[in-house]
């Protein structure tokens, strides 16, 4: 796997992911705040000091962490136009060979869903993923009732693959999920 530089951009025609700095604070807590009702039921239980400048600090540390070691690269979304920030995406638990796998995962601000700006994202961060991580596989898992991630992971080349039980910890309680994944086009047999 590439080094990757934590001053990576990944441009796409509306929006450009980057890694989160500290000084995104303020938005990043403003944004998450404001759509706070429509996310959670998607998320693992917020903790009792969410959107705090100590939670801001331990996931910001967390995160750079993860890059440092290739195991995690977690990006906000900025809008181009305004420089606005829309959500976030995140490819976790990083794996090389012989799996050279990721998981993906993301989270849009309420008042910028519906707008096609998730799956611009996710199409930009798995484009340049698979060469740059050397990654033959992108995963992700929703709850079955999440319509909106199932348009974005199917809108961008993304196959379902099955049902895993008591899959992740959402809201409170374990949750099946539904597996996705998408192919390196040049691996597939």
């Amino acid at each position: 796997m590439a080094f990757v530089p934590l001053d990576t951009v990944i441009p796409a025609e509306r929006l450009a992911l980057m890694a989160a700095r500290k000084s995104d604070y303020e938005e990043w807590a403003e944004l998450r705040r404001i759509s706070r009702a429509h996310l959670e039921p998607w998320e693992p239980s917020w903790p009792r000091d969410a959107l705090s400048r100590k939670d801001w600090h331990r996931r910001v540390s967390a995160w750079t962490k993860a890059w440092k070691t290739n195991s995690g690269y977690v990006f906000l979304i900025r809008r181009h136009s305004d420089n606005a920030l829309l959500g976030g995406a995140s490819l976790t638990q990083v794996r090389g060979w012989p799996a050279n796998s990721a998981s993906l995962g993301y989270w849009m601000g309420e008042p910028h869903g519906g707008q096609g700006y998730m799956k611009e994202a996710v199409n930009a961060l798995c484009e340049w993923a698979f060469p740059m991580l050397n990654l033959a596989r992108v995963e992700a898992g929703i709850v079955p009732e999440n319509d909106r991630s199932r348009r974005v992971l199917e809108g961008t080349g993304f196959a379902e693959e099955g049902r895993a039980t008591a899959y992740l910890e959402i809201a409170g309680t374990r949750r099946d999920h539904i597996l996705f994944a998408l192919v390196r086009a040049d691996i597939r047999r």
